[in-house]
């Protein structure tokens, strides 16, 4: 009986090592696991990677008219709603003509009324004339006369020295030829009062011509505006924005800035307007293929190009600060493929964009295939101690997994890269294990020999079910 108590304990005794031997050997194999970083392995590949720039803006039709009032007034037909589709030619609106017809009315009185002086004017022209010709002829009578009082008073000067004719007659005959002479000087001064009034004549009827053209120029200008109380559509579309009622008064762009009363769009012809920073807008350019998401759309992609790219920033101006602490943007304008959403068109739905409505573009920028290429959060920077003295402070690395569980830092030359990958363009080589995780491995403690150990599959599985890092 004591045999068998003693054998018992030796049994148990022996359990009792074994389990302990086992613990003993667990702790030790984990501690020696531990010694070494848990780190996540990629590998280096060959892909294709497309470059891009991501901008959000708003949808705009490529083309889109806004229509304003050129005069004031009260609008008293108004054929359209918004949404409609108009023609071209259509009539859209009228404002009150009762003011305009009035001032026509009276612009046709101040015409004809400068149309009657200017008839008045070139009458006395006539009449200035007629008087030149009459003075002409009394001119020459006179000169005539002259001529002929002259020859009298010579010969009388000589019968009158031979006692023929008495002193009578040679004081009269040398009256007459004194009185002629006079008369001369006469017709001399009116004739030239006559052609003072004839050049009067004729500057008073060119002003009176000036007078009639300013009086038609009125005229036409006021009809214009009466013209213009009747809104017709400059161009065919829809109706996006209309901004005013029927008996709504509005201000005509000649006094001011006029009212905008309606926008006509094309909307077959869509466009989207982004803001890219100044950072970016270097990369792009005219043509650059891009994806478009609109929120209305949700899960869908639709295709399209870049057509403008602002040469300005679309916050400067005048009062733009010039400080560098705000953030500078630049328009792209990219249009919408109509081949990529063609489906979205229905008789119920003939326009499935609007506009307004928000969107996030992709603008592919550059694109680089079959080219090798490691995950993003595999290249670091670290200082570069050999460089500092030449400015060149940093480095870009990627860590290589050995097979002894060691890493090797190597020095790369990165390309393009998209949102999950980068290219490597020197220091890797196609199908080579590295470091890609965690983030404060890659990017702090890891260092050239340093001990690691690969995440088991189980662990990553079990992080990307519950979601832990």
């Amino acid at each position: 009986m004591a045999k068998k108590k003693k054998s018992s304990k030796i049994w148990l005794f022996g359990l009792i090592g074994l389990v302990l031997c086992l613990l003993l050997f667990a702790y030790f194999n984990n501690k020696n696991k531990d010694e070494g970083l848990e780190v996540e392995v990629g590998k280096v590949e060959k892909r294709t990677i497309y470059e891009k720039v991501a901008a959000s803006g708003k949808i705009f039709p490529e083309t889109e008219v806004k229509i304003t009032s050129d005069v004031s007034g009260e609008i008293v037909v108004l054929n359209i709603e918004e949404g409609d589709s108009v023609k071209i030619g259509q009539l859209l609106a009228r404002i009150d003509p009762d003011a305009y017809k009035s001032q026509v009315e009276r612009g046709e009185a101040s015409v004809n009324n400068t149309l009657a002086q200017l008839a008045n004017a070139k009458s006395g022209i006539e009449s200035s004339k007629a008087q030149m010709s009459q003075l002409r002829a009394q001119k020459d009578q006179v000169y005539a006369q002259i001529d002929n009082l002259k020859a009298i008073h010579e010969r009388n000067v000589k019968l009158f020295g031979e006692g023929v004719i008495s002193q009578a007659d040679f004081d009269l005959s040398k009256s007459n030829l004194d009185a002629a002479k006079a008369n001369f000087k006469a017709a001399e001064a009116s004739l030239v009062t006559a052609a003072a009034n004839l050049e009067s004549a004729k500057q008073g009827a060119k002003a009176a011509e000036y007078t009639v053209k300013s009086t038609q120029a009125t005229l036409k200008e006021l009809k214009t505006n009466l013209n213009r109380t009747e809104i017709y559509a400059p161009t065919g579309g829809v109706i996006s924005v209309l901004n005013v009622e029927k008996g709504e008064r509005v201000v005509g762009m000649i006094q001011m800035a006029g009212t905008e009363l309606m926008r006509i769009s094309n909307m077959n012809a869509m466009e989207v307007q982004v803001d890219v920073n100044e950072s970016d807008v270097l990369k792009v350019a005219l043509n650059d293929k891009t994806e478009i998401e609109v929120d209305a759309y949700i899960g869908r992609k639709f295709k399209g190009k870049v057509t403008k790219i602002a040469n300005s920033a679309s916050n400067s101006g005048m009062n733009t600060s010039l400080t560098s602490d705000q953030v500078t943007n630049f328009i792209v304008t990219i249009s919408i493929d109509a081949d990529s959403y063609k489906d979205l068109i229905s008789k119920t739905n003939k326009y499935p964009f609007r506009p307004g409505m928000s969107a996030s573009v992709d603008i592919f920028t550059e694109e680089a295939g079959d080219v090798l290429t490691v995950p993003i959060q595999a290249v670091t920077t670290r200082e570069d101690e050999e460089g500092k003295d030449n400015n060149d402070e940093t480095k870009e690395m990627v860590f290589i997994y050995s097979e002894a569980d060691t890493v090797r830092a190597v020095e790369v030359t990165s390309g393009i890269q998209d949102d999950d990958y980068i290219q490597v363009l020197s220091g890797l080589s196609d199908g080579e294990k590295i470091i890609v995780g965690p983030y404060s491995a890659v990017s702090r403690k890891l260092e050239e020999g340093d001990e690691v150990y690969e995440k088991k599959e189980e662990d990553k599985k079990k992080k990307k079910k519950w979601g832990r890092s």
